[in-house]
Order: C-alpha cells, then sequence, then structure tokens
C-alpha cells in the first residue's frame, strides 16, 4: 500500500515536472506597445502617428457670438437687406454658435517638408438674413510639396491678417480677406533670411467674382427696386470663368515684422447682351488688374507684443480685391428725411465692369470700375490678460466718365427726375472706425466686445421726381438721396485647442 502511494505520487511529481519543462521551450510571443511619441520638428502640439515617420496635429476651437445691430454674421452691419431697410423683419440681436476642428500632418522628405492641413467648421446661426441655420464649411483642404500648393488655401495675394488687421468682423473693408480660403496651384520660393516669392492660379469663381450684383453690369432696363438696391438692372450678366487669376507676392519676414507686395490679373468677362440670347452677342473681354502694398510692425515701444498692421490696396476691373471678403458689393441703406419725402436712401454698387445695350449693334464695350482703399489696426496690450485694437478702414469706388455716364443713364430711365430734381454719380465712398477690447483670464479662453461705425458716402442728391416702388417693405413713394450710417457690436467667447 505505502509502496504504491509512493509510486502514483512520484509519476504525478514526474508528469508536473515534464509538462513544465515542455512549457518553457516553447515560444513566447509578446504583445507588441507602440507609444505615442512627441514629435518636436515642427513645434508644439505635433506627434508621431505610431509606426509611421509622420507627424500630426489636432486643433481647433468653440466659439460663440452675439451680434447688434447686424445685417448678418459675423458683426456684418446693416448694409442691405431688411437691416438695411431698418424694417421690422430685421432682428437686432443674431447668434452664432460655431465649433472648428483642424489637422496638420507633416513628413520629412529629400525633398522638404510634404505637408497637408484640413480645416472644417460647423456653424449653427440665428437671425441673419443671409444665413441659413445649420452650415459645413470646409474653410482650408490643401498639400504642400516641394515649395507648391494645391489645394483651397489663402490666397498668395492677401496678407497674414487677411481682412483682420486687429478687430474680429469679417466685414472690414479695404482689401483683400480670402481667411476662409481659395483654391489654387502655387508655388512660393525660400531665398533666405526671411524673404519670398510666390506666383499663383487662383480660382475667381468664389471670392474674386460678385456677392450681390452682377460682376458685370448692364446699365440698360431694370427697375426702380433693382436700381435702388445697388444691383443695376438687377438681371446677372456675369459669365462663366476661362482663365484663373495670375497672381504673385513678394515677402519679407524679419524681427520688426513684415513688408509685401502683391499684384494680380483678373479677366473680366460678360454673358450676352440679352442673357437668355446668344445670338444677341457678348462686349469683349477685358483684364483687370490689383496692386497691394502692407505693412507690419512689432516691438513697438508702446508695450510688449503690440503692432500695427497696415495694408493699401488699387484695382481696376477687380474691385472684390477691394470691396472683398464675406462682405457684399451692393449696399442700400434707408433712414428718415427732412425734404418732406417718405424717407431717405443712400446706396452703391461695386461691380468689375458696366456695359448698355441689347445686341451687337447698339451695345458698348466694357467700362472697368476703379477702387481703392487703405485698413489697418493698432493692437496694444496693457498686460497679460488684456489688449485692445483700435482699427479702420476706406474705401472708394469710381466708375470714370464713361462708365459713370452708362450708369446715369439707366437710372434715369427706371428713376425719374435724374438731371432736374436729382443729380450725382454712382461714385461712393464707405469709412469704418471701430475698437475691440479682448480679456483673456486664462491661456486660449478668450471674451472681445468689439463695436464698429460705418457711413456710406454716395453721390447722388436731391429727391425722386415722382414716386418708385424700392424693394421689401418701402412703399410706392419719393425718397430723397442722402448718405447713411450705422454702428454694429458684437461680443465673442471662444476656447481654443
Amino acid at each position: 500500500m505505502n509502496f504504491a502511494k509512493s509510486l502514483m505520487l512520484g509519476g504525478a511529481a514526474l508528469l508536473v515536472a515534464t509538462a513544465g519543462a515542455q512549457a518553457a521551450d516553447l515560444p513566447l510571443k509578446a504583445k507588441a506597445v507602440e507609444y505615442v511619441k512627441v514629435c518636436s520638428l515642427y513645434g508644439a502640439g505635433f506627434y508621431y502617428i505610431p509606426g509611421t515617420d509622420t507627424c500630426i496635429k489636432l486643433g481647433g476651437y468653440i466659439r460663440a457670438e452675439y451680434a447688434f445691430n447686424a445685417g448678418g454674421m459675423t458683426e456684418t452691419p446693416s448694409w442691405n437687406g431688411n437691416a438695411g431697410q431698418g424694417n421690422r423683419l430685421s432682428n437686432n440681436t443674431i447668434y452664432r454658435s460655431r465649433a472648428d476642428l483642424n489637422i496638420d500632418t507633416r513628413t520629412a522628405t529629400e525633398y522638404g517638408v510634404v505637408r497637408t492641413y484640413f480645416d472644417s467648421v460647423f456653424t449653427w446661426t440665428t437671425g441673419s438674413d443671409t444665413t441659413a441655420n445649420g452650415s459645413l464649411g470646409v474653410f482650408f483642404a490643401f498639400v504642400q510639396f516641394a515649395g507648391f500648393t494645391f489645394g483651397k488655401a489663402v490666397s498668395q495675394f492677401s496678407t497674414p491678417w487677411h481682412g483682420s488687421p486687429g478687430n474680429i468682423t469679417s466685414n472690414l473693408l479695404g482689401g483683400d480677406d480670402t481667411s476662409t480660403g481659395i483654391n489654387q496651384v502655387s508655388y512660393t520660393a525660400e531665398f533666405g533670411n526671411g524673404v519670398s516669392a510666390s506666383i499663383s492660379l487662383e480660382d475667381q469663381s468664389s471670392y474674386r467674382t460678385a456677392s450681390g450684383v452682377s460682376n458685370v453690369v448692364n446699365t440698360t432696363g431694370g427697375a426702380a427696386s433693382a436700381w435702388l438696391q445697388g444691383t443695376g438692372n438687377g438681371t446677372n450678366y456675369t459669365a462663366g470663368t476661362n482663365v484663373p487669376d495670375i497672381v504673385g507676392k513678394i515677402r519679407v519676414d524679419q524681427a520688426w515684422g513684415l513688408f509685401q507686395v502683391s499684384a494680380a490679373a483678373h479677366q473680366i468677362r460678360a454673358s450676352y447682351y440679352t442673357p437668355t440670347l446668344e445670338t444677341s452677342g457678348h462686349p469683349s473681354d477685358k483684364w483687370g488688374f490689383a496692386v497691394l502694398a502692407a505693412l507690419s510692425l512689432k516691438n513697438l515701444p508702446t508695450g510688449p507684443g503690440d503692432s500695427i498692421n497696415l495694408d493699401a490696396t488699387y484695382a481696376d476691373g477687380a474691385t472684390r480685391y477691394v470691396i472683398g471678403g464675406t462682405s457684399p458689393n451692393a449696399f442700400a441703406m434707408y433712414s428718415d428725411s427732412s425734404a418732406g419725402v417718405y424717407q431717405s436712401v443712400g446706396f452703391g454698387s461695386a461691380p468689375d465692369g458696366v456695359f448698355g445695350g441689347t445686341n451687337n449693334l447698339n451695345g458698348t464695350g466694357i467700362s472697368t470700375v476703379k477702387a481703392w482703399g487703405i485698413r489697418g489696426a493698432f493692437n496694444h496690450n496693457w498686460n497679460p490678460n488684456w489688449s485692445t485694437s483700435l482699427f479702420g478702414a476706406y474705401s472708394s469706388v469710381d466708375f470714370g466718365g464713361t462708365g459713370g455716364a452708362l450708369y446715369n443713364a439707366g437710372l434715369a430711365a427706371a428713376v425719374p427726375g435724374f438731371g432736374t430734381t436729382y443729380t450725382g454719380n454712382p461714385n461712393f465712398n464707405i469709412a469704418q472706425v471701430g475698437l475691440r477690447t479682448a480679456w483673456t483670464p486664462v491661456k486660449n479662453l478668450t471674451f472681445s466686445g468689439e463695436v464698429m461705425w460705418m457711413r456710406l458716402d454716395q453721390n447722388y442728391s436731391g429727391v425722386t421726381a415722382a414716386n418708385v416702388q424700392p424693394t421689401g417693405t418701402k412703399p410706392f413713394a419719393r425718397y430723397e438721396f442722402k448718405d447713411q450710417d450705422t454702428v454694429v457690436g458684437a461680443v465673442r467667447v471662444q476656447r481654443t485647442f
């Protein structure tokens, strides 16, 4: 019995020992573990994508805005539509919430850094005359390789501050603003010491053509309602694009700031003298141009981080380089009158060119419209948490002798009294002055407040000789031609990550 028990225990021990030895001989496969590593090559926030040599950075912001006495977001003055008319259909308070997400990837190669960048926004707006409630936008989507940029990016014509030298509004006129990107194929050469030059072919169908009025206006025909809102005869005479805008830039970036000179060639094309009839013919295509000079000064004696940003632009047949960005190029504002008529109106139109006629026999060529503008801001930091910006702009539109005569002939046919009860020309100016103050209680959280005054200085004076019918809710009555002004305010809360 004792021998049998000993034999069984010994056998069990031998079996366990043998099994253990066999298990020790089996190959063990460790679970692969890849840690996300910091990529310090391109600045803070970049990480290596596991298993690759590509660095990635995720960012964005959440923003809430509230605009007062505005005609649209963001912080659009009441310069057209229901807001410009000041009627009861216009909302005095406009709300907007926005989420932004951007993805930046970079890979070092023998040709230099290959970069991709994507920036998209999700926006919800309530109260605007012109903006739908919910919208999805793609601001940027481009690839950069060996000096080339392919895709939707900031125009090579624009300055680094776009249309915001110190403001939060997207409607500071007087220069170019493509802060939400424009499709392009461009090449940038770096010469060292902060000197660079760029050449670009850019899509003109978004930012460079009209918003609110045809890019090319036929001054023949049209009702008073169209003329008094700055849209000429109210019909779109802009043809499809044929040649992209050709843009060039030279820029110097230094510790003291930057200096930039840009130029653009822009093709002007009309559809037909009679838009629905191709046999009516069309005026010949023309070329317009725009030039820009910009200066930014840093390290000012007024305080650390202070800056002055300035840019000036001149355009002939390319007015959207001056009356640009998300703004319209047709303005119509109403207010009270002391001339014994129902109300006063001020209007302005900023197309690339005008022509007249209904066919090849009586039609004219395109007369280009000239425009110039200057804008800028002084940005001052009171301390690390508080800053203030004083900003402004002045824009001027000139139809010239031939274009002005064509425009006046069309206006006189629709609005009676030209040359007797009222006189003038379609040239106009827009002045803007504003103040912005920002509080940053913690890093990347900013509360901003802004107020801006805007004046539409138009060149017609007098009253209509008879009753006319403006657009919208305005009655069939007589109106006075008069300069107009308005004030718009906004509050913004933004958390950047």
